[in-house]
């Protein structure tokens, strides 16, 4: 994958930005049943396999670009989510999923 989903670290405020705003949209909407509400792989749409924690290490030392091709081509137990979300969609997904905390 090429450095073109990589995105700028937003300046630390404390506050969201504006993509981890729309990013934490998207990611209720369509993220949270698996999941769970904070990105702790505690959803209630448990389909086989335990989601992926979202908040631990593992997951924050991955790229942005294994993260948007997870998003983008699924896994075993995840959808692929490719045609469903923009490009712009799936960044935004990505720094909310950057932003959560363990």
């Amino acid at each position: 994958m090429s450095s073109q989903f990589a995105i700028a670290a937003p300046k630390e405020t404390g506050q969201p930005n504006v993509h981890q705003i729309k990013g934490k949209q998207i990611f209720s909407k369509y993220c949270s049943g698996c999941h769970g509400p904070e990105g702790k792989g505690d959803g209630y749409l448990l389909l086989g396999p335990d989601p992926a924690n979202l908040t631990r290490l593992a997951t924050k030392n991955k790229s942005d670009a294994m993260l948007i091709e997870t998003i983008h081509e699924g896994k075993p137990n995840m959808p692929s989510w490719k045609g469903r979300l923009s490009e712009e969609e799936s960044r935004a997904v990505l720094a909310y999923i950057r932003a959560l905390k363990k």
